[in-house]
């Protein structure tokens, strides 16, 4: 039964910021590690440099993602604490000026200008700083970030993103292991973007489209280096 306290349980927008950085996570993993490995295969005749540039890759990966991702997030935290100080300062010293504003803001919404003016006038008696927060500010309970949940969902899936390239290494022939990680890669891609998709509700021929032609021009970019540049070892 639906009610006002779980009437989003069932929406998507719930997981966008979770979701967010996992999908990016993961499938930062699949492409950098697989491009890294594939550019070192090109210039590589055995497993021991290509195995090495893996794992130190992955590791390297997984922590710079993390803390990318805590820091990013930390950083539109702090923007979002700072407009709050600044709105509860405007309350206090002009409340008249911020009740029009927010009046305005429900006008443009579609209200009439005294039912505009009415709400304004009861949400402030309710909630004036939690009103203009939502509705000037833009910032809710969904949209707030979480750096630790952010950071660790970034880390975390960039981890098993790349540990599905570092399986083809370990048992694929070196001859021919390029072929084989650009073939696992992009089976990888299909999987996540139609997870992703199903997960954040969105069409899945779209996401996995772009996820795959995006992964093969990085890793075919990452190999052209390795043919290029690369030196035998």
């Amino acid at each position: 039964m639906i009610t006002i306290d779980n009437y989003l349980d069932s929406h998507y927008i719930n997981r966008s910021n979770w979701l967010r950085a996992a999908v990016l996570g993961a499938n930062d993993g699949i492409i950098s590690i697989s491009s890294l490995a594939i550019g070192v295969a090109a210039a590589s005749t055995t497993r021991d440099p290509i195995l090495l540039a893996t794992i130190a890759g992955l590791v390297a990966g997984a922590l710079s993602m993390a803390a990318g991702e805590y820091v990013s997030v930390s950083s539109q935290t702090d923007i979002e604490k700072a407009d709050i100080e600044r709105e509860k300062q405007e309350l206090k010293e002009m409340p008249e000026s911020e009740l029009k504003i927010l009046a305005e803001i429900y006008e443009r919404r579609g209200l009439k200008k005294e039912t505009a003016l009415q709400v304004a006038k009861e949400l402030t008696d309710a909630d004036a700083l939690g009103t203009h927060i939502r509705d000037e500010l833009g910032i809710n309970e969904i949209s707030q970030a979480n750096p630790i949940q952010a950071a660790f969902a970034s880390g975390a899936a960039f981890t098993v993103g790349g540990l599905l390239p570092l399986l083809v290494i370990i048992f694929a022939p070196v001859s021919s292991m390029e072929y084989f990680l650009y073939g696992f890669t992009i089976l990888s891609l299909v999987v996540l973007g139609a997870v992703s998709a199903k997960t954040g509700g969105s069409s899945i021929t779209k996401a996995i489209i772009r996820i795959v032609i995006w992964g093969t021009i990085a890793m075919g970019l990452s190999a052209l280096v390795g043919y290029v540049f690369g030196v035998k070892v």
